[in-house]
C-alpha cells in the first residue's frame, strides 16, 4: 500500500541513512536521502517527497530551519515532517512543533519505530477531505489544504490545518484535549498537551483573529463573531 508514496531523509550520518533508508524500502516507499540542510532542501523540491525525516543537528542548516524554510513554501504546506534528534529537552520540542513538525524521533533511533510512526502517519488523514467550509469570511477547503480570511490566503502548517478543521467542524463545540490529540495525532504517536498549545497560538497568530477559545482545564473551542 505503500508504493509510490516518496521519503526525503536527511541525516549527515551515513549509517543511519543507510539503515532508515533499507527498512523504508522494505515496507514499499520510494526513498530519497540528503546529507546536509541545504541538500535536504534542494531534493526536497526536486522530488516533492510525501513525508520528510529531518536530522535536527546537521551541518550548513539544522533541521529545524530547513523544516521552517519548507513550510514557508506552499508546496509543502502537507508535507510531512519528522524530526530526528538526540536531544529530548522541551526547548528543542517547542521549537520543532513551531517550525511545523508532525512528530520526533529520539536517537538512538529503532528503525521499525521509525516505520511504525511513518505508517501511523500516513493513516491520518482528513475526515470528509472534499467539504469546503465557510464561516463567515473564513473559507477552509479541507481537499487542497487551503485556508482564507477576507480573500486573504493563510498558510498553515499541515497539523495546524487540521487542528483548525478539527474545530470548525462544530463551532461552539469545547473540544476535549485527549479527543484533540486522538483526531489529530492518533493514538500511535505519542504528544503532550503542550503540543496542543503551540498549534493553537500560531494559528491564533496566523489568523490574527479572537476566534479560539481557552476552556481552562479542559479543551478549545471555536466561535466567529
Amino acid at each position: 500500500m505503500n508504493i509510490g508514496k516518496k521519503i526525503l531523509i536527511a541525516d549527515d550520518e551515513p549509517d543511519i541513512l543507510e539503515i532508515l533508508q533499507f527498512n523504508l524500502q522494505a515496507e514499499g516507499y520510494q526513498v530519497f536521502t540528503a546529507k546536509n540542510g541545504n541538500d535536504a532542501i534542494e531534493k526536497a523540491k526536486m522530488v516533492q517527497p510525501d513525508l520528510i525525516v529531518l536530522d535536527i543537528m546537521m551541518p550548513i542548516k539544522n533541521g529545524i530551519e530547513v523544516c521552517d524554510e519548507l513550510r514557508r513554501l506552499p508546496a509543502f504546506q502537507k508535507t510531512l515532517i519528522i524530526f530526528l534528534t538526540a536531544m529530548s529537552d522541551d526547548g528543542t520540542e517547542v521549537k520543532g512543533l513551531e517550525s511545523g513538525a508532525d512528530d520526533f524521533i529520539i536517537k538512538p533511533i529503532r528503525p521499525k519505530v521509525l516505520v511504525s510512526k511513518i505508517n501511523a502517519l500516513f493513516r491520518r488523514v482528513p475526515k470528509d477531505p472534499s467539504n469546503l467550509l465557510t464561516i463567515g469570511d473564513l473559507q477552509i477547503d479541507r481537499e487542497k489544504y487551503n485556508v482564507t480570511y477576507q480573500n486573504q490566503d493563510i498558510i498553515l502548517a499541515r497539523k495546524e490545518f487540521e487542528l483548525l478543521s478539527l474545530l470548525t467542524s462544530k463551532p461552539g463545540k469545547v473540544f476535549l484535549r485527549n479527543e484533540i490529540l486522538s483526531t489529530i495525532w492518533g493514538t500511535e504517536v505519542i504528544v503532550g498537551d503542550r503540543t496542543i498549545d503551540v498549534h493553537i497560538r500560531k494559528i491564533r497568530q496566523k489568523l490574527n483573529l479572537d476566534c479560539i477559545t481557552t476552556v481552562k482545564g479542559v479543551g478549545y473551542k471555536f466561535e466567529l463573531s
